[in-house]
């Protein structure tokens, strides 16, 4: 198997040659260049094509905040963000991973050798688990193409049969009778050019056609024009015909004076082909008399959304209370600061339920995780705090190095629960903990929530409370997953209700708790 190609880019010469030495140490990995800001990297990306990328965050004259877009839109691929532990770094290391960056790990402290060796080892691993989930991503497009190729297979032969049975009908129907079939009066002059006509135009003359036929008593012969079981009176008829008539003259007559509302519909009816010639339309049967509506006029239905905050200003709109009888619990690790904006973004302020989440991250890093989630979501956002009271409307991050629990507090109130325990499942917080302290939390209505994450965390109490009979379960699925760990790991432990794209997640959330 050949090496992976990895590009680093950091602006101080004496970290490049850190990196570099680390990433080599595994022989999966090859650095094919290096470079010294982020206007070098965008440029280095369209040379080399590597296939993982580390940047740092902070650099003179383009910083890796600033060259994450430019590269993710010139070059998809995993991008690992080295960050300071200084506050601007961590905000900017947050607004990275919203950006589309894959993960990010400290820079390490050259002074401590213990440290760059835990660097080393997290830096490697996430390495690996980026590739991985490229390899995953590559496989499930090849297997969907596949399927899409079967599937196109199979209808092949069953169009084949039909053509031919509706082929063999129609001569033995011929061979049948001695008596010529009958044939439609021959279509005027006009009628015989509409396919180079106005669409518009197309469909009153159709109906007067059909109209005249009716009154004659002409038949028509199968596979032409196909007669409803019950027509509408001639009055409706004439109306019909009319008020399309009327329709046609408003629509698409005199470039520049469109009207805005009729626009989609007057694309649809004059869709043409690069030859000028008008793309065959399905021609609807109208059935009323009441005026048609252009397809235009319709919205669209869509999800509910909350409208976003103005920059540096959160929307809050919530009343924020300690009674409640619902409470949701949310679990995420790499892609869950990118999962989480967009779960938060669309819960509104007036939530009826406390949202308690736990994202992997080292210290100092969830407090600018909250702060900055804090500016985007309507609902308050805040990093958790030993003795805490729990209130409706507002969303809890765990501090890194801590683990995180629920308890049951004085006069039927929550409280968060700190403790600096050993590291779960690899990790502190741990989503495991989190959810373990739910299982006692009998009177709450509980739901729980699994997103985007390496590993297995949370997988094994969601199986718990899931068998305790908490049936509301959400999983984000592999399709918009960063990773499909911690959501597969429930999935196949057969405990989650609701698997969902991430962009679904919050509505189907709402409507659960609400």
């Amino acid at each position: 198997m050949c090496a992976y190609r990895v590009l680093v880019v950091d602006d101080s010469a004496f970290m490049r040659k850190i990196i570099t030495d680390l990433i080599v140490r595994d022989e999966s990995f090859n650095i094919v260049g290096t470079a010294a800001n982020g206007k070098e990297a965008v440029e280095k990306v369209k040379e080399l094509q590597p296939d993982l990328v580390t940047m740092d965050v902070e650099m003179p004259e383009m910083n890796g905040l600033e060259a994450l877009p430019l590269i993710m839109a010139a070059h998809p691929l995993p991008v690992i963000m080295l960050s300071g532990i200084n506050e601007q770094g961590m905000k900017e290391t947050i607004m990275a991973l919203e950006a589309g960056a894959f993960d990010f790990i400290r820079k390490p402290s050259i002074a401590h050798a213990q440290d760059i060796e835990q660097v080393s080892k997290a830096l490697l691993e996430q390495m690996h688990t980026a590739m991985q989930a490229v390899r995953s991503r590559l496989e499930r497009k090849e297997a969907n193409e596949r399927k899409a190729a079967l599937e196109q297979a199979k209808k092949m032969p069953q169009e084949k049969s039909l053509g031919q049975a509706v082929t063999e009908k129609r001569a033995g129907s011929q061979a049948s009778t001695d008596k010529p079939p009958v044939v439609p009066a021959a279509p005027s002059p006009a009628v015989s050019a509409q396919p180079k006509r106005d669409a518009s135009k197309s469909v009153p003359a159709a109906a007067k056609q059909e109209t005249k036929r009716q009154q004659s008593g002409t038949s028509v012969t199968a596979g032409r024009i196909e007669q409803p079981a019950a027509q509408p009176s001639k009055s409706v008829q004439a109306s019909t015909v009319q008020k399309k008539e009327d329709l046609s003259k408003g629509m698409g007559r005199t470039p520049g004076k469109l009207n805005s509302s009729n626009t989609a519909a007057d694309k649809s009816l004059h869709g043409k082909d690069k030859a000028g010639l008008v793309k065959p339309e399905p021609r609807k049967t109208v059935s009323s008399s009441a005026t048609p509506i252009p397809a235009a006029a319709t919205p669209p239905v869509t999800a509910p959304t909350v409208p976003a905050a103005p920059k540096g200003f959160s929307l809050k709109k919530g009343v924020y209370t300690s009674s409640f009888r619902k409470l949701v619990a949310v679990g995420c690790s790499t892609g869950g600061p990118r999962a989480l904006k967009t779960l938060l973004e669309r819960i509104p302020g007036d939530f009826p339920a406390p949202i308690v989440i736990v994202q992997h991250m080292p210290p100092n890093f969830t407090r600018s995780l909250a702060q900055r989630l804090n500016t985007l979501s309507p609902l308050r956002v805040v990093e958790a705090e030993q003795g805490m009271t729990l209130e409706t409307g507002t969303a809890y991050i765990a501090p890194g190095g801590y683990q995180l629990r629920i308890v049951p507090g004085a006069g039927g109130k929550y409280t968060v629960s700190l403790k600096m325990e050993e590291a779960r499942n690899g990790h502190r917080p741990s989503v495991d903990t989190m959810f373990e302290s739910l299982l006692s939390l009998t009177s709450l209505e509980r739901h729980l929530v699994l997103l985007t994450g390496m590993g297995s965390d949370g997988a094994k109490m969601m199986k718990k409370l899931y068998d305790a009979g908490v049936q509301s379960t959400f999983a984000e699925n592999e399709e918009t997953c960063v990773v499909y760990g911690m959501p597969r790991s429930a999935v196949e432990l057969k405990c989650v209700r609701h698997l969902l794209p991430m962009q679904e997640i919050a509505p189907k959330l709402v409507q659960v708790v609400k």
